[in-house]
């Protein structure tokens, strides 16, 4: 049975920045949740330290490896949690985001979170997916 997708949006703005409030899924066989991505190397070692585009860019590449390994891509996101420092920067560098993601043609279920900091010192934002397919 194929995965059936349907958007669930009370109100009309946030599907005009890029995302759904919610998304109700069924005919689903299997679900990913995966661990927060960040913009590190395969060795772990932070990368662009100070460069909010370029860590957003390297975390989502970093997504997709994950998705990838489970057979799955972008466009089978549900949800995304987006962990960042610096909400303010995130919002300038929104573009990277939502370019992805159109690409892939998908609106997962998104929440923006500002914290005090990640893992290592010079990451900026973290990604946090939720997958099924």
């Amino acid at each position: 049975m194929a995965m059936d997708r349907t958007s669930v949006n009370p109100w009309s703005w946030s599907a005009g920045l890029g995302y759904d409030q919610g998304v109700l899924v069924s005919g689903v066989s299997r679900t990913l949740h995966c661990a927060g991505q960040t913009a590190v190397d395969g060795e772990g070692r932070p990368r662009h330290a100070g460069d909010m585009a370029a860590q957003l860019a390297l975390a989502l590449d970093n997504l997709e490896a994950v998705l990838g390994g489970a057979g799955m891509a972008l466009g089978d996101l549900v949800r995304l949690v987006v962990h960042t420092t610096d909400v303010d920067r995130l919002l300038e560098h929104h573009g990277v985001l939502a370019s992805r993601l159109g690409a892939a043609t998908v609106a997962p279920a998104t929440t923006v979170l500002g914290v005090t900091r990640l893992a290592l010192p010079d990451l900026l934002v973290e990604l946090e997916g939720t997958a099924a397919g």
